[in-house]
């Protein structure tokens, strides 16, 4: 069984999209889990409508983790709550170069729900990622990771604040096989260009990029980098909160 695990803080706007298009896959031997980090909206209320399992989240890492903890299948599929929609043969073409490559974790191609600039901007970043695989491995924010490899690493390091994917990638290299996957990719949403700025987004990504090649992990809050990515919300779940 395929388990496949989103972490979600306020995104009734954006969950019923992934949810739509993966009960449009033809595909049917998986479950989907909703690590929520006590949302404000409808999220939970959506997930549940729409038969997943719904268990207390937390940050990125935390979220996940007690998302896999929950997980019935020996195959993990992290996804973000924003990503838009996926090809109907997606996870039958990702598990088959998954298991045909004998692969411990993988990622995968992602594309922008924007305009031509923002489609450049993406194919870049997956060009730059199977470019540099080998010796210095990334993450797109679609992971696939053997279960049994999961645990092995100890799941997210839950004290990592920016890129916990790439972390875990890493970690599981030393450990087991790593790849980029390239049968299928995956449709994003663009909110953060949206909301920061495309050349701030990508200015601040490219130092977290550098910073973890020199330094490690980051594990201050250096870069400011948000979960749910909207102020607003975040201001509004802390009064809630209150």
């Amino acid at each position: 069984m395929l388990s496949i695990i989103i972490p979600t803080l306020n995104e009734e706007k954006y969950l019923p999209r992934v949810l739509e298009s993966i009960k449009k896959q033809q595909f049917s031997d998986f479950e989907i889990i909703v690590a929520d980090a006590g949302s404000a909206d409808r999220t939970v209320e959506i997930a549940k409508s729409n038969g997943c399992k719904v268990v207390p989240g937390g940050l990125p890492g935390a979220g996940r983790n007690k998302g896999a903890k929950a997980a019935m299948g020996d195959l993990l599929l992290f996804l973000d709550a924003d990503t838009i929609s996926f090809p109907p043969n997606f996870f039958r073409f990702l598990l088959e170069e998954f298991t045909e490559k004998k692969l411990d974790a993988a990622s995968c191609p992602i594309c922008a729900q924007g305009n031509k600039l923002d489609e450049l901007i993406y194919k870049g970043y997956d060009f730059w990622i199977r470019l540099t695989q080998k010796f210095s491995p990334y993450s797109t924010n679609v992971v696939m990771v053997k279960k049994e490899a999961f645990q092995k690493v100890g799941g997210f390091d839950e004290t990592v604040k920016i890129a916990e994917d790439v972390d875990l990638i890493r970690r599981i290299s030393k450990i087991g096989k790593t790849g980029f996957l390239r049968t299928s990719s995956v449709l994003i949403s663009v909110r953060r260009f949206k909301k920061d700025g495309r050349f701030k987004t990508i200015f601040k990504c490219s130092l977290v990029g550098i910073y973890i090649n020199l330094f490690g992990p980051v594990r201050s809050d250096i870069f400011k980098y948000r979960f749910n990515h909207y102020e607003e919300i975040n201001d509004k779940s802390s009064r809630n909160e209150n």
